[in-house]
């Protein structure tokens, strides 16, 4: 017997993040003779389905986990292409965390070589957005379709573009409402499957199947009143805050 499963498979995207790493070396002292002072920088593009580079205005900040022999080894920028630039001797591999709201952290972070082999050098880096809101959709569409435009295009959906689905977008969390979804057991999850589907609209975006015990349903598609009731019921179930 298979466990029914909810999802929200249709709002996780996937794009690729270009790391654009210059050095040179500089007239300065180094502390370690055989190791000349270098100075570096790294910046970061959104890259679209074509390779072509985009601003990286999806994100919100990125931070930069430094070697910790570092003065300061977390540094964060807020403007793209957020350009990371310091002066040091040696090679290192770095962790990079990109947000897409000030709290929201794109998972697992970025891990970048730095190295002094050649003067410029690029890493693609695939990565995994979340529950996107609204706003940050719109942006992403810029360098490619999201996972249900196609069926849109087939008369589907619609209310993601509509002013309802604005105007639920900023009144709740979906990322906690997606997270909650995913913690419940066997028998709330099939009322909360019966609440979508006794309380959905027309341009709710619903895929079940039946066979492999899924449903999946695009969170941002639902009418407000659909929202509100689930957000009633996990908020009585304690999985999310109020």
């Amino acid at each position: 017997m298979h466990k029914r499963k909810a999802g929200t498979q249709a709002n996780i995207l996937k794009r690729r993040i270009k790391i654009v790493v210059e050095q040179n070396v500089i007239d300065k002292p180094s502390p370690v003779e055989e190791f000349p002072m270098r100075k570096w920088s790294m910046k970061i593009y959104l890259l679209d389905e074509e390779g072509q580079e985009h601003t990286a205005d999806v994100f919100t900040k990125v931070t930069y986990n430094l070697h910790p022999s570092f003065e300061d080894p977390t540094q964060t920028f807020h403007t793209p292409p957020f350009t990371c630039s310091n002066e040091g001797w040696g090679e290192f591999e770095l962790g990079i965390d990109l947000y897409t709201t000030e709290k929201t952290k794109i998972t697992p972070t970025i891990v970048q070589d730095l190295n002094f082999a050649q003067n410029k050098y690029e890493a693609i880096h695939p990565i995994v957005i979340k529950n996107p809101s609204q706003a940050l959709q719109e942006k992403l569409r810029e360098t490619g379709p999201l996972p249900t435009d196609e069926g849109r295009k087939k008369g589907v959906a619609g209310a993601i573009n509509g002013a309802s689905g604005k105007k639920a977008s900023q009144k709740y969390d979906y990322e906690k409402i997606a997270d909650a979804l995913q913690k419940l057991e066997e028998e709330d999850l099939l009322r909360v499957i019966q609440m979508i589907n006794e309380n959905k609209g027309p341009d709710t975006y619903i895929r079940s199947d039946v066979d492999a015990g899924e449903f999946s349903i695009d969170l941002y598609t639902m009418p407000e009143s659909l929202t509100s009731k689930l957000w009633e019921f996990f908020s009585k179930k304690g999985l999310i805050g109020s």
